[in-house]
């Protein structure tokens, strides 16, 4: 997301849509949000890719607790569309519920 620091790989690679939601639960692992499967909304930002190479470059970034897959999201003004979000697989022990799923009003941005 904007203001965090794997923002710098979208940055002037991938245009800013908006921000969308998406369903399941958000943890917070210490310095990175992950996505997991469950009850509840996600909040994140859609960005359009015009390079299909910027996909493997987003997957080593997320690194391999992550995984990549399609979702349906829903954007800031109520439309739907299908999107990849990378769903987090690693170690849990440290993870900690973010029971609204927004991971910005949880740890606000550094800019």
């Amino acid at each position: 997301m904007r203001g965090y620091p794997l923002h710098r790989v979208l940055a002037r690679r991938a245009a800013f849509l908006g921000e969308a939601r998406a369903a399941g639960r958000l943890l917070d692992l210490g310095r990175y949000p992950g996505r997991v499967a469950g009850p509840g909304r996600v909040r994140g930002e859609v960005y359009r890719l015009d390079d299909p190479q910027l996909l493997p470059v987003l997957d080593r970034e997320e690194g391999y607790n992550f995984v990549r897959r399609r979702a349906l999201v829903t954007l800031a003004d109520g439309r739907r569309a299908r999107a990849w979000i990378y769903d987090y697989r690693g170690p849990r022990e440290r993870a900690v519920p973010v029971p609204h799923g927004d991971y910005r009003r949880a740890r606000p941005a550094s800019h």
